[in-house]
């Protein structure tokens, strides 16, 4: 896509304060975007239109305030929502994408509120004309679309599964409230067609990365691809995985993690959940954005179907950076004239995901399929 692309409307960013937000607020500045920053502290949506370089349109809108979030998105042509975690914050903004027939983007992790989006919204949403995009981060764009790929001619499967390795990652804290709350359970898995309650168990064996990285060590991951591959590809299961030493960087809790990360996962599930979550705010932001450009990521996919395995490959830096991009470049399409998907879409579903990888080259996201 060019670096300025003609727009319907202005794309509107609703937690353009936050850590994420302010990095998509810069690549729509960037690529030359008409913006509306907006959020709840009219002082720092200020700061941040100055720190951008100015002539930037602001609005401050509280979350509570449906009329007022009617009117912000009324006369724009799509919104980037990202107020975390989505589960506390989430809703308000997607109603009101809804209610006013604007496309709608967000940049969640959490597998009960894209569930929400889909069952509770997705049927309005068409109606209205909207589409609905959620989890557009690093997390599940490029999984979800090398799901796509890989499974591409096979027709129905067996299983499909998706390893996730992560180095050097950094959270947020916007991140880690939110992984806070898929830790208090309720996660979901791809399971002989439909969607289940995934089991308690943290383990998940090993699996073969290319080199330099190799095998590893893996732990169940409630991600959302369990949510938004099933809805392009047939398979009977999706499984997905991350590397242990991605939870767990250090040698020696590692050797231990078997014996904690499922008293923690319980524990999690009862009031001390809160009293974590009080912690929370004193630590960092996020990442530096020199941590942010040293970190990388690695992700498989294999696609089976009785005996015969197709493999795909994902590879990039800057988890953070990357959200910004695909999250700016899924709106930018949205917004373009002629753009007409409609209702709650997988990212496969909302954008041909060959030609949206593709960009991502640019960015240094390679990909292939064997």
């Amino acid at each position: 896509m060019a670096e300025t692309s003609p727009q319907t409307g202005p794309i509107a960013v609703y937690g353009a304060t936050g850590y994420t937000g302010r990095l998509i607020a810069a690549e729509l500045r960037r690529r030359g975007a008409e913006v509306v920053l907006a959020g709840r502290n009219r002082a720092k949506l200020e700061i941040l239109a100055e720190d951008l370089g100015g002539q930037i349109a602001i609005r401050d809108v509280s979350l509570d305030d449906p009329v007022a979030l009617r009117e912000l998105l009324e006369p724009c042509a799509a919104v980037i929502a990202c107020a975390g975690p989505f589960r506390l914050h989430g809703e308000p903004v997607l109603a009101a994408a809804v209610e006013t027939g604007t496309h709608y983007l967000d940049t969640t992790g959490e597998q009960p509120f894209m569930q929400k989006v889909f069952e509770d919204y997705g049927p309005s949403a068409a109606r209205a004309g909207a589409a609905l995009v959620t989890a557009m981060g690093f997390d599940y764009v490029p999984g979800d679309m090398l799901a796509a790929l890989t499974a591409e001619g096979m027709g129905s499967l067996d299983e499909i599964v998706l390893a996730y390795a992560v180095r050097g990652f950094g959270a947020t804290r916007g991140t880690a409230l939110s992984a806070l709350g898929m830790l208090a359970g309720g996660e979901k898995e791809w399971r002989d067609g439909e969607l289940a309650s995934a089991g308690r168990s943290v383990g998940a064996g090993s699996w073969e990365f290319p080199d330099p990285i190799g095998r590893q060590r893996m732990v169940r991951y409630p991600a959302g691809d369990h949510v938004t591959v099933p809805r392009h590809v047939r398979t009977q299961r999706v499984r997905t995985l991350l590397t242990r030493s991605t939870v767990i960087p250090l040698p020696l809790v590692l050797r231990v993690a078997p014996l904690v990360l499922v008293p923690f996962q319980l524990t999690m599930r009862t009031p001390l959940r809160r009293a974590v979550a009080a912690l929370l705010p004193r630590l960092p932001e996020g990442p530096s954005e020199q941590s942010r450009r040293s970190s990388s990521f690695t992700i498989v996919c294999e696609a089976s179907q009785g005996s015969r395995r197709q493999r795909g490959t994902i590879t990039g830096a800057d988890p953070y950076g990357l959200t910004a991009r695909t999250t700016v470049e899924g709106a930018l399409r949205c917004a373009a004239p002629g753009y007409d998907r409609k209702g709650a879409l997988a990212p496969s579903e909302a954008f041909d995901p060959r030609d949206f990888l593709g960009v991502l080259q640019d960015y240094g996201v390679e990909h292939e399929v064997e």
